[in-house]
């Protein structure tokens, strides 16, 4: 017979876009990534392919919800965004405990109606220094992204911000947070990703700053264990 303390919390992880390519094969795709992060939790998995239209129908089918970071806009034409809005509006007025990470914080802010845009002061690479205003101290995270949230839901609360990214981590109610940053990302992980941008999306002198940046120490361990937390309802922010 099963105990409260042996019962393992249901994780839904929403898919949003696909990683594909070598990097896909050699870190797997973005759920991989938060199960990677979570493999010391006692944590069951339900994977969404949001992006084939395979939707949650109600927010208690799982006991947590992760949206995850995607190659797209979601400023972008797909058929899946609008009806993924719908959901992320019941499921932030549920109370189910709910991270969105990069794509998933900026979906949520737009669900919400805040305004996501390419930003104008162009991209965010390698290891980033953040404000975190709920745990009032400094946030060492990995970042890579253009799009960010300009203007934050009236409803949303800034936790986490740098001088770059004003809204970068967003508070909708004690169980419920977004990230633009990527705890889930692993310094190899982040070294291949900027390597192979360099160039293409990435400037090559921003690129090299960023993968500079990376020999400072960062402290993903300590927000993926935050997110832990929160995901098994054992920390209210």
């Amino acid at each position: 017979m099963s105990t409260d303390l042996e019962r393992k919390t249901t994780v839904g992880i929403i898919q949003t876009g696909r990683l594909g390519g070598s990097l896909g094969v050699k870190y797997g795709e973005y759920p991989d990534m938060f199960m990677d992060m979570f493999k010391d939790e006692p944590f069951n998995y339900v994977t969404y392919a949001a992006i084939d239209m395979q939707l949650p129908k109600h927010p208690l089918e799982c006991d947590a919800w992760v949206i995850t970071g995607s190659k797209h806009g979601v400023y972008e034409n797909f058929d899946w965004i609008r009806p993924l809005e719908v959901f992320v509006r019941k499921l932030i007025a549920s109370g189910q405990p709910t991270v969105g990470i990069c794509f998933g914080h900026q979906l949520m802010a737009q669900a919400m109606g805040g305004t996501v845009e390419k930003f104008a002061g162009g991209w965010s690479v390698g290891r980033v220094v953040y404000s975190d205003l709920i745990n009032n101290r400094k946030a060492r995270l990995l970042s890579f992204h253009q799009d960010q949230v300009t203007r934050q839901p009236d409803s949303a609360e800034v936790i986490l911000t740098s001088d770059f990214c004003e809204n970068a981590g967003l508070k909708y109610s004690p169980t419920c947070l977004s990230l633009q940053p990527h705890p889930e990302h692993t310094l190899p992980f982040i070294v291949d990703l900027i390597n192979q941008r360099s160039g293409i999306q990435l400037d090559a002198d921003l690129a090299d700053d960023g993968l500079a940046s990376l020999a400072e120490p960062n402290d993903q361990q300590q927000y993926g264990q935050w997110l832990a937390e929160i995901l098994k309802g054992e920390r209210r922010i």
